[in-house]
Order: C-alpha cells, then structure tokens, then sequence
C-alpha cells in the first residue's frame, strides 16, 4: 500500500480575502443582533460603570499613596476616603435603580429647590473656603459639594418643565421661562463662590436640554456672544485666571510657576509611551505634578498604562456616548429622552474637558474625570447619574415588554429590581373655556340671525327687503281676489 501525500493544498489569495470578509460579516451580524436585543443597553452601561468604578479606584490608590504618605499620613488614607465615597455611592445607585421614573420626575421642583437654598447658605459662614472658592461644607473630614447635585437637579427639573410645556415651545417666552432664568440665579450663585468650573459644566447642561428641545440657533448665538463675554471678564477681572490662560498659551515662560502642571502633565504623558511604565511605577505622582490624584490623574493613567490605558478611558466615554444617546432614542417617553440625553452629554463633555486640558488643548479649569479622580461629592453624583441612566435604559419599550414578560432576568432577579411601568402618553385635554382672543385684535361680533331679527329694529338688509317685496305681492294677489268675487 502507498502512503498518501498529505501535503496541504495552498488557499489561492482571493479565497483567504473571501474567507476574511466572510468573518468579519458573521461578527458584525451577531454584534448588531447583540446589540437589537432589548436589555443591550442596559447591560452595555452596567459594564462600563463597573469599568469606569473599579479604574478609578485602582488609579486613586497609585496617584495618592505616594503623596499621603510624604505627608505623614497612611499611604492609604485618600484611597479608603475614596473608597467609602464608592460605597455611599453605590448603595445610592441601587435605589435609584429602584425608584420609579415618574416619582424622579415629580420630586425634581423640590430638588432644584433644595439645591438654590444650599448654594445660598454656602456663601454664608456655613460653608467652608477651600482652593481659594468658599464651596464646600465640611463636617469633620467629610466635605460636600452643593454644586455637583444642583447640575443634577437642574438636568431633571429643566427637562420637566420643558416637556409639560412642549405644546408651546413655538414662542420664546414659553421656552426660555422658567428654566433660563433658575439657571441664570444658579450661574450667580456658583460664580460667588466663585467657581469657574462649576459654571462651565451647569452651562453645558444648559445648553443640552434647550439643544434636545429643538431650540433655535440663534439662541445657542446669543449663549456663545455671551459665554465669550463671560470668559473674557472672568479671566481679565482675577489675576489667577488670567495667569492659567497665559500658561495655557506659552507654558514654557514659567515652567516652575503657573506652567508647572501643564508641562509636567505632558512629562507624565510622554514618558509612559505605548505600553506604559507599569501599574505603580509612574514618577509625576512623587509631588511633580500637583493635584495629581483629582485634576490629573489621567496623566498618571498615561504614564502607567501608556497609550493603551489612555485608549480605554477613550474608549469607554465613548461607548457611555453611543450608549446613552441609544437610550434617548430608543424611549418613547419625552421626559426619559430628554434626561438620558443630557446626562450623557454632561458626562461625556466633563470627561472631554478634563482630558483636553491634560493633553494642552484647553486650559486648565480643575474639572475632574468623572468616575476616575478622587472626589466624594463628584463620585457620588456620578453613579447617581449612572443609577438615572440605567433606569432609562430599562423603560425602553422592547424592554418594558420583555421583563414584563419573561421575568426579572438575571441581572434584575439578582438585584431584585422592579418591572418597568410601559409609559403612557397623557391624555389630551379639552379646553374648559374658549380661548380668548390675542392682544391688538378685536373679536369677532356674532352672527346675526335675520330671521329672528326681522320683527325688531333691525338695519335694513337684503333679507328684510325681499320679505317686505314678498308681502307687498301677496296683498296684491288677495285684492284681486276680491274685487273678482
């Protein structure tokens, strides 16, 4: 018997460019039927919460021990801080999971208004001066921040206001009042302070809700002439302001000064390379870069973890971006989509922002990395919004209607969550009186019935003269009559 040649036969090139394409279709076909199914969103924002949890932590513990302990204190003492702050935060997630939408809705008014009567009473001697802005109240070691849920707050209660109102959204007045106004008192409260960054980011707020309500462009014009103006009387009215857009400009003019940061960032960034120099081993932390476990910790993120960690942080924004605008589409309730819509956007700038100035597009502003810097009003606020965020994503319809019908799942049966309620446009309502007539025009007399006015003082009118013509023949034709008989 012969031995058979089991020498491989060669796949001609197009075959492997075939076979390639192939694959790539099967893997994009089970991605979007993946991604069809109805808790895909919710699932997708719970992987990149825990994500976004677990590398803040990790990231808080590297950039601060050194610091904390150079100070005397526990290598670990900002990391536990961080850590109850998650926990806190945690557990607010989960009953916010649980809460319904409608009584989130409902309880906005007196969350905006708790909000105002906090920034009031932080300006008093009440609150606390810290970072040279009195924004802060401080019991013992636990501090809080009204700034961060009033962003919250005037997101909820803005896209309330403008959703009872959406059948008279076509005139100005009715768009711009209340929700412009509340936020103008916001802004001077917070400037007070004062605090620039708070400002920025209740302004990008702002600007989505009426951006999602369909606002008219010329709007977002005077908001820009005016934002501009803003900037340029901040930054010419303080020296400190002034110096970081100096800096911002030409870094190099004091590189142990105000450009310090900026330039050590860049250090930080440059250094890590593509792979990074390893989890711990970074230098910019060892009191190089100041504020660097807050305002910069992404730099420590691309000095450890290199290119690829600043491409997951990238990446993870952006798939919170794709996510979060997939569930204000796929609603069908105009106050969820409006919601879910300005909360990512919130998030997704704030996280823009941060990483801008990091990398030397922006100035610098002090804003954090929502998830990763350490905070503990911020962090909390945070999966408070994720919390919003997640409950939006289980009121899609596709979803309302499977947990409705198959159950819980396993995520919801072992968090034990609530089936959604399917949401239910508002009845139409019928006018309980006629409207009244607008300004400058008279209304209309009523129609004149000629044939009830014919026996009263009446004008004279074409009806009233054919009846008189009328009778006039009929007392002729009777005359005759009789003259005949």
């Amino acid at each position: 018997m012969t031995a058979v040649d089991r020498t491989p036969v060669e796949r001609p090139p197009g075959a492997r460019r075939r076979t390639g394409r192939a694959k790539r279709a099967v893997t994009r076909t089970s991605l979007t039927a993946w991604l069809g199914r109805p808790l895909a969103d919710f699932h997708l924002l719970l992987a990149i919460f825990g994500m976004l949890t677990v590398l803040g932590l990790i990231m808080v513990l590297s950039a601060s021990a050194p610091d904390a302990a150079a100070g005397g204190e526990s290598a670990y003492s900002v990391f536990k801080k961080q850590l109850l702050y998650v926990g806190v935060g945690a557990v607010i997630f989960l009953i916010v999971l649980r809460i319904p939408l409608r009584t989130i809705r409902h309880g906005s008014t007196m969350a905006m208004l708790v909000c105002v009567v906090l920034l009031v009473l932080v300006l008093t001697p009440l609150g606390t001066m810290d970072y040279g802005a009195q924004s802060w109240f401080k019991v013992g070691s636990v501090s809080f921040q009204p700034i961060e849920p009033a962003k919250l707050a005037l997101a909820l209660w803005g896209a309330h206001v403008l959703v009872t109102k959406r059948a008279l959204l076509d005139q100005y007045r009715h768009m711009m009042v209340p929700v412009v106004p509340v936020a103008m008192l916001v802004f001077a409260l917070v400037m007070l302070q004062p605090d620039l960054t708070g400002t920025i980011t209740l302004g990008i707020v702002l600007i989505s809700l009426l951006w999602f309500v369909g606002a008219p462009m010329r709007i977002f014009g005077v908001i820009a002439i005016g934002a501009v103006t803003g900037v340029l009387v901040l930054a010419l009215g303080a020296d400190y302001r002034l110096k970081r857009v100096e800096s911002f400009l030409n870094p190099e003019a004091d590189p142990q000064g105000d450009g310090l940061q900026a330039l050590q960032a860049l250090y930080a960034l440059a250094e890590g390379g593509f792979l990074g120099k390893g989890l711990t081993n970074g230098s910019s932390k060892w009191r190089y870069l100041p504020n660097v476990h807050s305002d910069f910790i992404f730099a420590v993120i691309g000095e450890e973890l290199g290119f690829i960690g600043c491409l997951l942080v990238l990446g993870l924004f952006g798939l919170l971006a794709v996510v979060g605008l997939r569930i204000a589409a796929r609603n069908t309730d105009p106050w969820i989509r409006m919601v879910s819509a300005t909360l990512t956007v919130w998030l997704v700038a704030q996280a823009a922002i941060n990483i801008g100035y990091v990398v030397q597009l922006l100035p610098t502003t002090g804003i954090t990395l929502p998830m990763i810097s350490s905070g503990g009003t911020s962090i909390v606020t945070t999966m408070v919004v994720f919390g919003i965020l997640a409950n939006c994503a289980r009121h899609e319809p596709e979803a309302v209607s499977a947990l409705r019908k198959l159950g819980p799942g396993r995520v919801g049966g072992a968090l034990k969550l609530p089936a959604p309620e399917a949401y239910k446009p508002p009845p139409k309502r019928r006018p309980s009186r006629p409207s009244t007539p607008p300004r400058g025009r008279k209304a209309a007399p009523p129609p004149v019935d000629e044939r009830r006015m014919a026996g009263r003082h009446a004008p004279p009118s074409e009806y009233r003269r054919r009846e008189s013509r009328k009778a006039g023949q009929d007392r002729d034709v009777r005359s005759r009559r009789r003259d005949g008989r």
